[in-house]
């Protein structure tokens, strides 16, 4: 059946996170903390062995109390940011304005970057009227940061987990994507870095796409084989 809809992934499929150092030097500055250097390395890698930058690396260890509400943390947004901010106090920070600090700056435009084909792909998209909507695991709405990147007029519809309390690979998120672009899911195509969330688009019979998970300047055209597999 021709592709006549695609569904994308958020973080590290149309956009990556900043590293752990800029997200933690941009807020540092903002609260015009001084950090020696050596302390500033050590946080900066204590918070990434943490897994408390959302969109950057996973936990190394996820500590007990934290178990539950980190595996459903995309379900609310009060329970994505406890749990990042949970991670977060695990590290010892110099001020204890830096745990929601930190968090809050994940969620501001300047901490994203577009991969570099994500606005030449979604483009080509709307210009062979293919319908594209989001689906992100994610406590917070995403949209300013596609309006700030000029991305929003791309993206027909966002479909997000803490506005439906479900979160991939519920199918259930994937069918509401579908409904939402009012395509049947075997016109549908999934695109997303991760197997085991994107790949639950596979159980409503979605064609399913997956792209590496790294730097934006590492894969400069890892969306572009999708244009391939749509009419």
């Amino acid at each position: 059946m021709t592709i006549k809809a695609v569904l994308f992934d958020f973080s590290g499929t149309l956009a990556r996170i900043e590293p752990a150092g800029a997200w933690l030097r941009a807020v540092i500055d903002e609260l015009g903390l001084g950090v020696p250097p050596e302390a500033f390395t050590r946080y900066t890698r204590q918070l990434e062995e943490a897994g408390a930058l959302p969109g950057g690396a996973s936990p190394l260890r996820v500590p007990p109390h934290l178990a539950d509400l980190w595996a459903t943390r995309d379900e609310s947004a009060e329970r994505h940011r406890a749990a990042y901010t949970g991670l977060a106090r695990q590290v010892e920070l110099p001020d204890v304005r830096l745990y929601d600090a930190l968090y809050e700056r994940h969620m501001s435009p300047a901490a994203w970057r577009p991969y570099p084909d994500t606005a030449e792909v979604l483009g080509e998209l709307r210009r062979r009227g293919i319908a594209v909507a989001v689906v992100s695991n994610i406590g917070w709405d995403l949209r300013p940061v596609f309006r700030a990147h000029g991305l929003d007029a791309l993206v027909d519809a966002y479909t997000l987990s803490y506005e439906h309390g479900i979160q991939k690979p519920d199918p259930r998120l994937f069918a509401a994507a579908c409904a939402a672009l009012g395509h049947d899911p075997l016109e549908v195509l999934m695109v997303g870095d991760d197997r085991h969330a994107d790949g639950g688009a596979a159980e409503l019979g979605c064609a399913v796409r997956f792209v590496d998970h790294v730097p934006a300047q590492e894969r400069p055209a890892g969306l572009r084989p999708v244009l391939d597999l749509v009419g």
